[in-house]
């Protein structure tokens, strides 16, 4: 579709380069649909200050409409008209709503907000005055409070005139200088774009599989005491003195071999029971999603690589926890498995495990699971020695029979050992196995609390030291309008241009490759390395000034800066992607065509609140790129011309309402 200079492309997404992004999950910028005009004047308040004078106007807009309406609200709503916009870009209506609003001065409230807001309207007024006259108004600016002043300062930026910004351009240098690194700039700005971490969780108990044990029991058992019964009943009738002996050493055997087997095979049932779960699990692992697992095993390798004990280096950490850490992996991978979840959500959790298992080996306690079920060799002796004597009971048992007894009884002495042996240890099996399965349950059921207690622990704080350490949109927004004011300072230090000596100016804002990238929900997105592109548009032509800013210590990287006259940009045109982003062209005569991409696509990171075209408006007015748009389309589509059509002396006077 092409529809004038903006195209519609269905190319492929293209976000190489883009290393992380996020959206925090805050309302600041939701109001229901019946909220008070209060509330939604609010909410474009915190638009306007936070750099989305669009979605600004439309809210306080909104307000007025509904009744809500004094010098402060209209302040901000004249502000919001005027931010990031020229004189000449207002239309006829937008112009006669703001004499129409001018002329309600007079019935608000005296005060500091309507000496504000007389002072926006009569430097709107001043853009066909003489610069001579500019001082009266000046010096009732600079009487203003702070807050009202640089709040004038920054969004009249594009109406103001040369002469005006001259004179207070030091002032506001110094000021931006003062706040570009304040509140910690530099040790906060990171936790902006960490995503938002997901919940802790930890592997539930595995089912018990008791029941079937359980259930083959009491005929077992029963069995058991029968033939028993059979057996002690014949030695009891050869030879009674002999066979309560036997009987005797037989139950004391056999108790002492189940107290002390029963821990052994408790032991040997975790291990066969460990075993049997390790295949099911390395099949799941493709599954839990192939990347993904693959993510989370190189996060387990770098937190081990840097939380290490003193005693050890990172090679030999690593070597000695690589079975700790691959069983970790194993389980994240699982817990976490979902296909839109990344590791960067679970960072915090692969970070804290690793900081655990640093501090267990510390206090000595590192291997304690692992060997916890081992059982002592002075029990396995003791289970051994209970079964050789309870089999050598039985052989005397026999004897004992075989003394005294016919070849009949002989016989059914023989057949009710061999049933005894038999159903006793099957029953011993059921028995040992049912209660091993019950002591399993129990062990990792309280192993599953305390996992995921601490792991909770963890979370919260990791959740409110980064909620704490976040930047406010408020915070980032000043940082950001700092930095495009020391460069606009720069450019114009470089060039020895004075305000006076501008058409004007405009700055577009692109993603600078690689980068983290995260918004507010309903906000617009902010970079963690940006490509700052100013435009200087003179008498003389245009001066195009390129340069890379790392956001968080505001360092710059590479420059470019090229010269250039009016009638040199032939065409602008800007082509949208549906799952790319917007690019915006310049062709010039002497020269190739230079493509710039404005923003990436961000249809995936919409909430089901959010509207795509909404949210896309939002991130290209943030960008500077309306504003961009316009000048240079004018600019290519007139040439030179452009420079006259845009002059205050041929553009409609703004004369405030009596």
């Amino acid at each position: 579709m092409n529809d004038g200079n903006f195209t519609h492309n269905a190319a492929e997404d293209s976000t190489v380069g883009i290393q992380a992004e996020t959206v925090h999950n805050s309302n600041v910028y939701f109001v229901h649909p019946d909220a008070s005009p209060q509330e939604k004047y609010r909410v474009g308040v915190r638009f306007l200050a936070d750099g989305v004078p669009s979605r600004a106007r439309d809210m306080i807009s909104d307000a007025i409409a509904h009744g809500y309406d004094n010098a402060e609200v209209r302040f901000h709503w004249v502000l919001s008209m005027l931010s990031a916009r020229a004189y000449h870009e207002l239309s006829t209506e937008e112009l006669q709503r703001l004499r129409h609003a001018s002329g309600l001065v007079g019935s608000y409230v005296d005060g500091e907000w309507k000496d504000a807001l007389r002072i926006a309207f009569e430097l709107l007024a001043m853009l066909s005055t003489a610069n001579g006259e500019t001082d009266r108004v000046l010096e009732r600016l600079r009487a203003l409070s702070p807050h009202h002043r640089d709040a004038i300062l920054h969004h009249l930026d594009h109406v103001l005139t040369g002469g005006l910004k001259d004179s207070l351009w030091v002032e506001n240098r110094e000021r931006v200088e003062a706040a570009r690194f304040s509140n910690g700039r530099a040790q906060r700005v990171w936790a902006y774009f960490e995503p938002e971490p997901i919940g802790p969780r930890a592997m539930p108990p595995r089912p018990s599989t008791a029941a079937a044990a359980q259930a083959a029991l009491p005929v077992r058992a029963g069995l058991f005491v029968v033939v028993a019964a059979v057996l002690w009943g014949l030695a009891l009738v050869t030879d009674p003195g002999a066979a309560v002996i036997e009987l005797l050493v037989a139950l004391g055997a056999g108790l002492t071999a189940a107290h002390f087997g029963r821990p052994w095979w408790y032991e040997h049932h975790r291990t066969e029971v460990r075993d049997r779960e390790s295949p099911a699990q390395d099949a799941a692992e493709p599954a839990a999603g192939g990347g993904f697992t693959q993510h989370v095993r190189h996060a387990f390798l770098h937190y081990f690589s840097v939380r290490v004990p003193r005693e050890f280096s990172p090679r030999e950490w690593l070597d000695h926890t690589a079975g700790i850490r691959d069983s970790l992996a194993a389980e994240i991978a699982l817990l976490y498995r979902e296909s839109r979840v990344t590791v960067d959500r679970v960072n915090w959790l692969i970070r804290y495990l690793a900081e655990d298992a640093r501090n267990r080996h510390n206090n000595g306690t590192l291997f304690d699971r692992r060997h916890q079920h081992e059982t002592p060799v002075a029990a396995k002796a003791l289970c051994v020695g209970g079964l050789v004597l309870l089999g050598l009971t039985a052989v005397a048992v026999l004897r004992t029979v075989a003394s005294g007894a016919g070849a009949t009884q002989a016989s059914l002495a023989v057949l009710a050992m061999v049933g005894a042996i038999w159903s006793g240890r099957a029953a011993a099996a059921s028995w040992l196995a049912a209660r091993a399965e019950e002591r399993r349950l129990a062990e990792e059921t309280r192993e599953y609390h305390e996992r995921l207690a601490e792991r909770q622990l963890a979370y919260r704080n990791w959740k409110s030291f980064l909620d704490a350490t976040r930047p406010s949109e408020l915070e980032m927004e000043t940082w950001l309008t700092c930095d495009k004011t020391l460069f606009v300072d720069e450019a114009l230090r470089h060039y020895q241009l004075t305000w006076r000596d501008l058409i004007t100016h405009t700055i577009l804002m692109t993603p600078a490759r690689p980068y983290k990238r995260g918004r507010v929900k309903g906000g617009p997105w902010r970079y963690s390395r940006y490509s700052f592109r100013l435009f200087l548009v003179t008498q003389d032509g245009i001066r195009e000034i390129s340069k890379e800013f790392d956001f968080t210590d505001a360092k710059r990287g590479n420059e470019q800066r090229s010269n250039y006259r009016f009638d040199a940009l032939s065409s602008v045109q800007v082509t949208e992607h549906t799952r790319a982003g917007y690019d915006l062209e310049l062709v010039l005569t002497n020269g190739p065509a230079r493509s710039i991409r404005v923003k990436d696509a961000d249809t995936h990171q919409l909430t089901p609140e959010e509207n795509p075209q909404e949210i896309a408006e939002i991130n290209l007015n943030a960008a500077g790129f309306v504003h961009a748009f316009r000048l240079l389309e004018g600019i290519a589509a007139d040439g030179k011309g452009w420079i006259e059509r845009i002059k205050p002396t041929n553009l409609p006077p703004f004369r405030v309402a009596d």
